[in-house]
């Protein structure tokens, strides 16, 4: 079998192709990682807040995290201060308040709803965060809102 010789033009051509075949997918996940950076607004002291952190890096989202309150950062979201809850986050253009599980946040990016965001109002006990051992595996079901832009609100998903 005669295999041709790659002379320096070939094999530049050869590696530029190689290089256009693969620039798409390293932009497809540098857009996705951009899409699933959580960024958090949470009060330092608290424990719940650091253990929802935890549930979101296990289940795949990355997390920048502000103690400094979430107050302010709830009101700049347009979250409704009745749906409130001990922390704030952003991501992909979406607010997302309280102990949102990280699926509800992986579905949100996925079907990209007209929607400020998704909502856990309250610490419902074995939501994300509140399933710490002191809760002794009790677990109430609670509701994930979904925010829409007049503050109104629809049950998004179900947890039991």
């Amino acid at each position: 079998m005669n295999t041709p010789t790659l002379t320096p033009t070939r094999r530049r051509l050869v590696l530029q192709g190689a290089a256009a075949l693969l620039v798409p997918p390293l932009f497809a996940r540098a857009a996705f990682a951009a899409a699933s950076m959580v960024e958090i607004w949470k009060d330092p002291n608290c424990g719940c807040c650091q253990d929802w952190v935890k549930h979101l890096n296990m289940n795949k989202l990355a997390t920048r995290v502000h103690d400094s309150g979430n107050a302010e950062a709830r009101a700049r979201l347009g979250i409704p201060a009745r749906l409130g809850s001990c922390h704030t986050g952003s991501v992909g253009g979406y607010a997302i308040e309280g102990h949102v599980p990280a699926s509800a946040i992986h579905r949100l990016l996925k079907e990209k709803p007209q929607a400020i965001g998704l909502a856990v109002p309250g610490m419902p006990i074995g939501s994300p965060g509140m399933d710490g051992p002191a809760y002794g595996g009790r677990r109430d079901p609670y509701d994930v809102l979904l925010v829409l832009a007049d503050g109104s609100t629809r049950v998004f998903q179900r947890e039991a």
